[in-house]
């Protein structure tokens, strides 16, 4: 699945590698140099949308938290993280145990509705 990972600008390093906007972003507690091209009014501590590598919008801190949050009880976060295999990460609950994708769409469904209520 491909998502987009919200994460803080701790710090914007000017123009890098044929003179693109780069920074180094804190994505759930990694720091990853990112391209902040598209987002030419992000500042230090701003968040920001984050998909392969590069910062595709701005955002606000609570949406961005809300989203981290879900990410990590999704186990989306995994490949990040780089703590279990992809197998694990894919199909696995947050005791490690498999998971039906029907039980993945429950487990979804649950955790948006607790967000928005």
């Amino acid at each position: 699945m491909c998502l987009a990972i919200p994460g803080r600008i701790i710090s914007i390093e000017g123009y890098k590698e044929g003179y693109m906007r780069m920074g180094r972003v804190e994505l759930g507690g990694i720091v990853k140099e990112i391209n902040l091209q598209l987002v030419p009014d992000a500042k230090e501590n701003d968040y920001v949308l984050v998909h392969v590598g590069v910062a595709i919008s701005i955002v606000d801190e609570e949406e961005a938290k809300s989203s981290l949050e879900f990410l990590k009880q999704m186990n989306e976060l995994d490949e990040l993280y780089n703590s279990q295999t992809k197998e694990t990460s894919e199909n696995s609950d947050s005791h490690g145990e498999r998971m039906t994708k029907e039980e993945r769409v429950k487990l979804s469904d649950a955790i948006i509705s607790n967000m928005i209520t």
